[in-house]
């Protein structure tokens, strides 16, 4: 395991999300209303979207590009939508959140990045309660 200290809970909206710069590519961790944090790769598996910026309810995030709702627990897609994102370990200790580099579920590779348009798209109408730092 790989872990590393993110800052306390408050830095991570509550039902958004913060992303990092992770070995592999950016990592969305997200706070739910009940203040439950999970880690996914930030990349939709259906193409590729950020889904970061997408809207949390429950324990699931919908993708802001085409609306595909993905699971915050194992990163699987739901309802009649197949694939899987990039899941990792986080935890809350004295209200300061870690997150383990290593994924617990790898993400496929994606034979095509998300459309730029759409992308650009997404990112004018998504929330901008996310933000990109470093690890």
């Amino acid at each position: 395991m790989n872990w590393v200290k993110l800052g306390a809970l408050e830095t991570i909206p509550r039902l958004g999300a913060r992303v990092v710069a992770g070995p592999n590519g950016d990592i969305a961790v997200f706070r739910t209303a009940a203040d439950t944090v999970f880690a996914l790769a930030d990349r939709c598996p259906h193409k590729g979207g950020p889904l970061s910026q997408g809207i949390v309810h429950g324990e699931r995030v919908t993708c802001p590009l085409h609306n595909w709702v993905i699971d915050l627990a194992s990163g699987s897609a739901t309802g009649p939508d197949t694939g899987c994102t990039g899941a990792y370990r986080v935890r809350v200790d004295q209200g300061q959140v870690w997150l383990d580099l290593d994924p617990v579920v790898s993400a496929p590779v994606h034979a095509a990045a998300a459309d730029p348009e759409e992308a650009a798209e997404a990112g004018t109408q998504a929330s901008t309660a996310a933000r990109r730092e470093a690890v």
